[in-house]
């Protein structure tokens, strides 16, 4: 069953006038509280200068006019495809179409073995990539992990080696710095046959951390998201603020700073290279004001998430948010409900590129190989109730209802062994649906240890190299790969 690139937009928890009165309000802040930013972004400062912005260099202020913002918006694409190494893994991210996939840097992993929590590894990232290659509900892959096994200066390439070697699914991440970026787009161009070839079908693309909330440009981050935009790799602009700590308390003033920076971001790489492919990044969170830290599991993420995409909607631009996150620190109760929640909202919203959405647990602090399992049958659950009811003269059934008869049966019906296979969801297994006789005499286990082995069975698979052996080696031989 084929659940990617459903519509969406069945949820709408922002009314057509409270979309124009946050974007209203958004040009409101950059035309009178403006941005500021950090040190060393004199280029680019002063090319929103050349372009109409006002700045005053003392305070380090930013004025945007909204006639300005208007006109690089309208340059931003409506459409943007982020292409699979296999043409069946390709995203048309446009409209309300959803698709949901991997997301995050954890930098712990629940042992598969031990249970036990320990660092994430090199090793992780390529069983959990390959793990994601064969679950068919996930349909993209953000490296969900940090490999804290090897030195920063080769975490780039290594990183979307391991995930390109092991996937053939679209694979996005952050970089570290542009010169990081530099060398993924060189190896991906040797992957794809030339720069212009990946520029065609770019099955990479790259995060770029733009804004520190409130209203604040990142050099590095915004210099990174300008050398995508020279190279025409799709980039996705995040933003992240904390509702309660980084943004307003409320979600309308979280949301409303929010789309001020998306605004802003959007702008400058569109006055960098015109056409440039993007995605709105927003992703609106809230503090624990209890701890002081992320609380990713409630449902008002969901709910600010699916907003954010009738945000991006309204300005014609594509998105990329979050969801499926959750505070549990295991494959839990917990974890599930706060997963399905906001998954569930945030498909319906109709949000474009939705990361996050397995995996994740801890407040994206750690993965677990189970969890994985677990998502790709909750993102398949969500992407079902997209699906919607067919209401066709075949899946109306009237002739069937006719032969059968009252008092009849269906059971034996051609119609139902027609259907009985696509009319409703199946998963991959991790479901128990037996009676409990069968489930004890199979072991009683529960959903964690069904997944696990779900997990297993999938890693002990043999291992496709998605990249040609010849160009593997000249990858080798340029860079300094460690897996």
């Amino acid at each position: 069953m084929n659940l990617m690139g459903l519509q969406g937009g069945q949820y709408r928890p922002l009314s057509p006038n409270q979309i124009e009165t946050v974007h209203e309000a958004s040009l409101k802040i950059l035309e009178k509280t403006g941005i500021t930013y950090e040190q060393g972004l004199e280029d680019t400062v002063q090319l929103l200068e050349d372009n109409g912005a006002v700045i005053d260099r003392k305070s380090k202020k930013i004025i945007l006019p909204r006639e300005m913002i208007a006109e690089q918006i309208r340059k931003a694409p409506e459409k943007v495809v982020l292409y699979g190494q296999d043409p069946k893994n390709d995203l048309l991210l446009t409209e309300n179409r959803v698709h949901l996939g991997t997301g995050g840097a954890a930098i712990k992993i629940l042992d598969p073995e031990t249970g036990e929590v320990r660092p994430t590894t090199l090793k992780d990232l390529y069983d959990v990539s390959r793990l994601v290659d064969q679950l068919e509900n996930i349909h993209f892959l953000v490296k969900p992990c940090v490999a804290t096994d090897i030195d920063v200066e080769d975490y780039n390439v290594n990183w979307f080696y391991t995930c390109l070697t092991a996937s053939s699914k679209h694979v996005m991440s952050g970089v570290n710095d542009e010169k990081g970026l530099r060398n993924v787009v060189k190896m991906a161009s040797m992957i794809a046959g030339s720069l212009e070839k990946l520029q065609e079908r770019p099955f990479i693309s790259f995060i770029s951390s733009f804004a520190i909330s409130p209203l604040k440009l990142c050099t590095q981050s915004t210099h990174i998201m300008q050398e995508a935009n020279r190279n025409r790799i799709p980039i996705a602009l995040s933003s992240a603020p904390m509702a309660g700590s980084t943004s307003p308390l409320t979600m309308a003033g979280t949301l409303t700073q929010l789309h001020a920076e998306q605004l802003t971001g959007i702008t400058i790489c569109q006055l960098t290279s015109a056409g440039a492919p993007l995605l709105y990044g927003g992703i609106p969170g809230m503090a624990n004001l209890r701890t002081m830290g992320y609380s990713g599991g409630a449902v008002e993420f969901g709910m600010m998430n699916a907003a954010i995409h009738q945000l991006s909607n309204h300005i014609k631009v594509p998105n990329y948010n979050s969801s499926g996150l959750s505070d549990s620190k295991l494959p839990d109760a917990q974890a599930g409900y706060e997963k399905a929640f906001t998954s569930l909202l945030a498909a319906m919203g109709g949000s474009n590129y939705i990361h996050h959405s397995a995996g994740m647990l801890e407040s994206m602090l750690t993965i677990a190989h189970e969890q994985f399992v677990i998502d790709d049958e909750i993102i398949g659950n969500c992407c079902k109730v997209l699906k919607g009811i067919d209401c066709d003269p075949d899946h109306l059934a009237l002739e069937v209802i006719d032969s059968v008869g009252p008092g009849g049966n269906f059971m034996t019906t051609p119609h139902t062994m027609a259907h009985m296979r696509t009319e409703y969801f199946n998963g991959n297994g991790v479901t128990d649906r037996k009676s409990r006789e069968k489930w004890e005499k199979d072991g009683s286990l529960d959903t964690r240890k069904r997944a696990l082995n779900i997990a297993r069975k999938l890693l002990e698979t043999p291992k496709p190299s998605y990249i040609p052996e010849e160009i593997d080696r000249a990858i080798k031989e340029k860079f300094n790969i460690l897996l």
